[in-house]
């Protein structure tokens, strides 16, 4: 049997650009929360920079959660 290919997962994984995640972030996230803006990930990733070793890239996988967290004590970035 053939393993079916997870499109959303590799979608989910795939690095993009700081742009292209904030426009996926904020198209699949509950109205309630705090959208991100550019202003407040370049905050992030520079409070983060272990999340970003050697690397601007960006990943719904990798960081979405943790951008979750850290956004709502942080509204002001936005």
């Amino acid at each position: 049997m053939a393993k079916r290919r997870d499109y959303e997962l590799e979608a989910n994984q795939t690095a993009t650009s700081l742009s292209v995640f904030m426009e996926t972030y904020n198209r699949t996230l509950p109205a309630s929360f705090t959208p991100a803006s550019v202003t407040a990930l370049k905050k992030f990733q520079s409070l983060h920079p272990s999340l970003f070793k050697n690397s601007e890239e960006w990943s719904i996988e990798k960081h979405r959660k943790k951008l979750l967290e850290w956004l709502p004590s942080n509204h002001d970035a936005t």
